[in-house]
């Protein structure tokens, strides 16, 4: 596969922000990016996961600049955004797949966030999903749910995952990795080992699917499941 696709590959999107969070036990979970607050507002940051051009502003957001899902003062305000909606974008005829990963929950979250739009492809990324979610049980035994975000988690907009997929992208999906709320966000170091382990799986999967169905104009029926894999976060042609 690797001789056919390009793997694009951001390890940290919100840098600042993920810098931000080693600062001192007040800042451990910070979510947003560290922008300027607006005019008339002390707090910084945006939520970079309602910050894209897909749906902006208009379910599961903030307008208050201190909430931790405020959306920012527009689609693609931030600068981590417009950096991934101008790489990606001005690939989208070549990107065949776009995942991102975040923590936590255990779950595959496929587009859209907003509950009153569902994807033209809706059974492949469902029927794709459950594949990858059975890879990753497979590993260390850990379920993970798939459905779109208002089906299983809850509705938002703005998301860089919907985003993709509105502008072409046949396959976008977010990893929530470990854990279902025991620890939360903060998973103990032990576990980190084999989180990635049961996420690469699930990478893995859908990688192959994806890859066999562009190039060997296989499906999910015929039994692309298995055969060569391999791959990360982002392919393109």
């Amino acid at each position: 596969m690797l001789k056919n696709m390009d793997f694009y590959v951001t390890p940290v999107l919100n840098i600042d922000g993920y810098m931000f969070s080693w600062f001192n036990e007040s800042t451990r979970l910070w979510r947003k990016s560290r922008s300027i607050p607006p005019e008339g507002c002390w707090c910084h940051g945006v939520d970079l996961n309602r910050n894209f051009n897909a749906n902006w502003g208009t379910v599961g957001v903030s307008r208050d600049c201190c909430q931790n899902t405020y959306c920012g003062s527009g689609p693609v305000s931030e600068k981590e955004a417009e950096a991934v909606t101008q790489f990606v974008g001005s690939r989208v005829d070549q990107i065949l797949c776009f995942l991102t990963i975040h923590s936590a929950g255990q779950l595959l979250l496929m587009p859209y966030g907003h509950p009153q739009i569902s994807a033209p492809n809706y059974d492949e990324l469902k029927a794709v999903g459950q594949a990858a979610a059975a890879a990753m049980k497979a590993v260390h035994g850990m379920v993970y749910r798939v459905g779109t975000s208002s089906e299983i988690l809850y509705s938002n907009s703005g998301s860089s995952r919907d985003w993709a997929r509105l502008i072409g992208i046949p396959f976008s999906y977010t990893f929530e990795l470990r854990d279902m709320g025991e620890f939360g966000h903060l998973l103990p170091e032990d576990q980190i080992q084999p989180a990635c382990e049961e996420a690469f799986e699930g990478v893995r999967t859908i990688i192959t699917y994806v890859h066999d169905k562009a190039f060997h104009n296989r499906t999910l029926t015929e039994g692309s499941r298995g055969g060569k894999r391999g791959g990360k976060m982002r392919g393109s042609r």
